[in-house]
Order: structure tokens, then C-alpha cells, then sequence
């Protein structure tokens, strides 16, 4: 994650909708903090926070973090909290993979 341009996307999100950014974080359930912590003690937003600003912003998270988007074909009708859980996946190793995947099927066994 490139927190300089996910700092930057927030405020020029804020910006066109008029709203100050510690507001937004606010607002958003964020934390009034976040900006600040992010660039002074070099702090991580969690995926929920990432996700609760986007939605206050009304982007996807992908925007919010700058991430290219690949054009595809047609919509992989997958939701956005899908789409993010994916992105996660794929940081894992693959033995990290393979844990998750055991884990979901075992959830989902017991259905």
C-alpha cells in the first residue's frame, strides 16, 4: 500500500465533495486521527477503515488506494468486499493460501 497517494486520494476526494478530511475520517468511523497518524508515525489503515472512507466517499477502495485496475471483459460479479478479500489472498504465501482455503471450506461444511 502506498500510503502517500491513499493520504492524497483522500484529500482531493474531500476536497470535490467539500468536506474537510479529518471530518470525513470522522464521519466515516475511521477515526478523526487517521490522516495524521498515517503521516506522522507512518501507520497502515486497516482494511476496514480503508473500506469504511470509501464508502463515506462513495468510491471503491480500490480508487481510495490508487490501484490500476486491469479492463476485463465483463463485470466478474464479485462484490467489492470479495473483490478486497481477494487482493489479501493474493498477498498470502502459499502455504498461507492453503490454510485460509481449509478454514473457509471447514466454515463452510458446517452450513
Amino acid at each position: 500500500m502506498d500510503v502517500k497517494i491513499f493520504v492524497e486520494n483522500v484529500k482531493e476526494l474531500c476536497r470535490k465533495k467539500g468536506v474537510k478530511p479529518t471530518i470525513a475520517c470522522d464521519e466515516s468511523g475511521a477515526g478523526k486521527n487517521l490522516l495524521n497518524h498515517i503521516e506522522t508515525r507512518g501507520s497502515i489503515p486497516s482494511v476496514a477503515k480503508v473500506q469504511m472512507l470509501a464508502e463515506y466517499l462513495g468510491v471503491t477502495t480500490s480508487d481510495l488506494l490508487g490501484e490500476k485496475k486491469e479492463p476485463t471483459v465483463q463485470d466478474d460479479g464479485l462484490s467489492e468486499g470479495e473483490r478486497v478479500l481477494m487482493t489479501l489472498f493474493r498477498q498470502l504465501t502459499p502455504d498461507q493460501q492453503e490454510m485460509v482455503l481449509r478454514m473457509v471450506q471447514a466454515a463452510a461444511d458446517k452450513l
